[in-house]
C-alpha cells in the first residue's frame, strides 16, 4: 500500500497569538510550531496500515524552509521519506492544487489529511484535492481500515454513524479516534536525519481569497454570580443582559 499523508505547520496549542501593527499577519517571531494534531493521527493510521500490510507512507508539505523540523518530526515517527513544496500556503485551494500536482502521477492508494488544521480550521483542504483528483473524498472519519482494494469508513452522523465502503484510491480526512499519535523514540529521531526529503517548486495557482485583516476575539466579560434563591435577579439578568445564542 502507497500512502500520502498531508501535513500542516501550525504553531503549539500553547502559543499565544499575536498580530503585526496593521493586523495583516500572524507574528511568527518565539513561537513553538508542531505537526497539525489531525495530521498526526492520519500519519499514525497511514503507519499502522502499512506495518500491518506492507507499504510506505510519504508525507507532504506545502511550505518554506523554516517548516523542515516539522516534517523531519513526522520522519521521526515513522513516515518513509517526504516532499516540501516551496511556497506559503496562502489558501486552502492554494495547497490542494500542490497536493493533487505532485500525487497525481504517483500512484498512491490514499491521500490523507487531518480533518483540519488548527490554525484556520477551514476543513476543506481534503475534499478539493478529491474533486482535482476525481477520486472519491470521505470527511471527519473516525475509523478506517483496509482489505485488500477496498476501505471501510465510519464517521458520526447526527444521532448515530455512518459506515462506507470505498474502492481505491481515495481521499480522507481524519479526526480523532482514528489512531492514537506517537511519541518518536531515539532511533526514530537519528534515522529522520538520513531519511530523504525532496524539494519541489510549487506550480502557479490563481488566488481565489484574500486575508484582508486579522483580530483577536473580544475578551470575555466578568461572570455574574446569583444566588440560587434570588429568582427575581436572575430573571432580571435574562431579560436585560442575557444575550441571544
Amino acid at each position: 500500500m502507497k500512502i500520502l499523508v498531508c501535513i500542516s505547520n501550525v504553531p503549539d496549542t500553547t502559543t499565544k497569538i499575536n498580530f503585526s501593527d496593521d493586523a495583516k499577519s500572524f507574528v511568527t517571531a518565539g513561537v513553538q510550531f508542531i505537526i497539525n494534531p489531525y495530521d498526526e493521527i492520519a500519519l499514525t493510521r497511514a503507519l499502522e496500515l502499512t506495518e500491518a500490510q506492507g507499504g510506505t507512507v510519504t508525507v507532504l508539505h506545502v511550505g518554506d524552509a523554516s517548516t523542515e523540523p516539522t516534517i523531519r518530526k513526522a520522519l521521526a515517527i515513522g513516515a518513509t521519506d517526504a516532499v516540501r513544496v516551496n511556497a506559503a500556503p496562502r489558501d486552502a485551494y492554494f495547497v490542494a492544487k500542490q497536493i493533487a500536482a505532485y500525487a497525481k502521477d504517483q500512484g498512491f492508494d490514499m491521500i490523507m489529511t487531518g480533518r483540519e488544521s488548527i490554525d484556520y480550521n477551514g476543513s476543506q483542504v481534503a475534499s478539493m484535492v478529491g474533486e482535482i483528483l476525481d477520486q472519491p473524498s470521505i470527511s471527519i472519519v473516525k475509523v478506517l481500515n483496509v482489505e485488500g482494494t477496498t476501505a471501510t469508513l465510519e464517521r458520526e452522523i447526527e444521532g448515530g454513524k455512518e459506515v462506507i465502503t470505498c474502492p481505491l484510491p481515495l481521499v480522507v480526512s481524519a479526526t480523532e479516534g482514528m489512531a492514537e499519535a506517537r511519541i518518536p523514540n531515539m532511533r526514530g529521531i537519528m534515522s529522520a536525519r538520513t531519511k530523504p526529503l525532496t524539494t519541489i517548486e510549487a506550480i502557479d495557482v490563481p488566488s481565489l481569497q484574500q486575508f484582508v485583516k486579522y483580530d483577536k476575539p473580544a475578551a470575555r466579560s466578568q461572570v455574574k454570580l446569583v444566588a440560587a434563591d434570588d429568582v427575581k435577579g436572575l430573571v432580571d439578568l435574562l431579560h436585560n443582559e442575557a444575550k441571544a445564542i
